[in-house]
């Protein structure tokens, strides 16, 4: 055993002699070059690259990096054996990761590609602008050699645009709204926003299947049509108009869309908006992968259809294509005394054409214009053309298949529940009834603790309803193919514009005193004024 040891020691010596000679006559420079050109020789006779993406590229943070992570997580849930859980702020969802030093393999077009997550040591800092991790972190990717141009040039893409959609995925979506007009904030942003929670999707929205289906088709073909839209010279945009009468689920469907592709709101209150200028403004704000919503548009702004005001053609009524449109409650024309700013805060025809088809609404990617009205023939037909408005849904009352929808939604019915003879009586009453998703989902509201009774009261609701309108309480006159205008829908109309502008209810007052300057003593024009 001594001898063992005794010769243990001497080897010791001899490979302690034998590195002070090495470092004696191999500098540490001639030692780099020769691990470099060490390396140079193992790389050239390996078959893989290495490419190293380290979290900070000099004093920025790398975003391929953080591109990297979120893509594996959306793989090393299901492959990975040991997982790192994360939940970033203003995210709806806990995220997977790799390990310290962990490994995993992925596929890409029938490629195999290796990642590494390497984290070691920072060595300590003397003096920085910039305080560093204690951690270095990064992911190492190893490829072959014959698959380097296929990586560099599409995989990165591809991860970089997958990470893209699982942010917007995990992060919750805003609703903004310009509550201040087209004014900045301190950090310059003339938007409001706040969490969107609306939980309606296509699943739950009451219309025709085969409609839905239709609509859900022409978003995804939007949303993955980027190439597309390069490819054919066009902005990278599309609008929507949904028409009907109240509470047909024009709103609904606004969030079921957002729902349905990951987009933030915003919705453009035009009354707010005072020129032009602040209107490219609001726009120009606005990011992409958003819908813009201009809801009761009809409402807002008069865009009233030129074709009928010009009936009679000449003199003062025919105007210009793109004659000015005044702000309902603005005041152009007569102004109210008091007030200051009269005839100022006004908005053109033009103005919101170019809003939704001219070169401002190129300044972005990615956006959907969503107009909704009661009206449609109240609209102007410039702003309804196909490149404003590609795709006009109308959002009429319920229908049979729509109830389907309800009765699941509220009672749980599935396919089949509902009882032959009942779902006839329902099929035959709902066309004559004409009551809007809104009105059979109050009913089903009231009911819904027993499924009995809230099919038969909604039953007896149709009825009730159907008779009423045979018996010409509640005719309706069938417009624009299948467009319903009530006297009802007209009275919630006028309330609804009284309410949301009541100035111009005072200049109307002084209108009509005008004309009627000879009927009316003058003290009650001036008491008109006052008010």
């Amino acid at each position: 055993m001594k001898e063992y040891w005794t010769s243990l020691a001497s080897l010791l010596g001899v490979l302690a002699f034998c590195q002070s000679l090495l470092q004696t006559v191999f500098p540490p420079e001639l030692r780099f070059a020769f691990v470099k050109l060490f390396n140079k020789i193992f790389h050239w006779f390996s078959s893989y690259y290495y490419f190293d993406i380290t979290e900070i590229d000099g004093v920025n943070t790398n975003e391929l990096y953080n591109a990297v992570q979120l893509y594996l997580s959306s793989t090393v849930s299901i492959s990975g054996s040991r997982l790192s859980l994360t939940r970033a702020l203003n995210s709806s969802a806990i995220t997977f990761g790799l390990s310290n030093n962990d490994c995993m393999v992925d596929a890409f077009n029938g490629v195999t590609v290796l990642w590494e997550h390497v984290v070691t040591q920072r060595q300590s800092q003397t003096f920085s602008w910039r305080p560093l991790p204690e951690e270095k972190r990064g992911f190492t990717l190893r490829i072959k050699k014959k698959d380097k141009y296929l990586i560099l040039n599409s995989y990165l893409d591809f991860i970089m645009d997958k990470a893209n959609e699982i942010r917007r995925k995990n992060q919750d979506r805003l609703l903004y709204t310009n509550s201040r007009g087209g004014s900045l904030d301190s950090r310059g942003h003339p938007w409001e926003s706040v969490p969107f929670k609306h939980p309606s999707t296509f699943d739950t929205l009451a219309m025709d299947p085969k409609v839905k289906k239709e609509i859900m088709n022409d978003l995804k073909d939007f949303a993955n049509g980027q190439a597309f839209y390069q490819k054919t010279g066009r902005a990278w945009k599309r609008g929507y108009l949904l028409y009907g009468p109240p509470g047909t689920g024009k709103s609904s469907m606004i969030a079921a869309m957002a729902n349905f592709l990951g987009y933030d709101i915003y919705d453009l209150e035009l009354t707010e908006v005072h020129t032009n200028s602040e209107l490219r403004k609001l726009l120009m704000k606005t990011s992409s992968k958003s819908i813009i919503v201009i809801e009761d548009i009809d409402c807002s702004i008069n865009l009233t259809n030129r074709k009928k005001n010009n009936g009679g053609g000449g003199g003062a009524s025919a105007r210009t294509y793109y004659d000015s449109m005044e702000m309902r409650g603005g005041g152009g024309g007569v102004s109210v005394p008091g007030e200051e700013g009269g005839g100022g805060n006004s908005i053109t025809l033009s103005g919101l054409l170019n809003f939704t088809d001219g070169l401002w609404s190129c300044c972005g990617s990615e956006r959907i214009f969503v107009f909704t009205t009661n009206h449609i023939e109240k609209l102007d037909p410039a702003l309804l053309r196909s490149g404003r408005m590609d795709m006009h849904i109308f959002m009429s009352h319920c229908s049979y298949p729509a109830l389907k929808i309800l009765l699941k939604n509220y009672l749980g019915y599935e396919e089949g529940d509902l009882d032959e003879e009942i779902g006839k009586e329902f099929e035959g009453v709902l066309e004559k009834a004409g009551m809007t998703p809104a009105d059979v989902s109050e009913v089903l509201i009231k009911n819904r603790r027993d499924k009995g009774n809230a099919v038969r009261e909604l039953l007896e609701a149709l009825k009730a309803r159907a008779e009423k309108n045979n018996a010409g309480g509640g005719s309706r006159e069938k417009v624009n193919g299948g467009h319903d205008l009530e006297e009802e829908e007209e009275e919630e109309e006028q309330e609804k514009r009284a309410l949301e502008s009541p100035k111009e209810e005072g200049c109307d007052f002084v209108e009509d005193s005008c004309k009627k300057g000879d009927e009316k003593d003058p003290k009650e024009d001036n008491e008109i004024i006052e008010k």
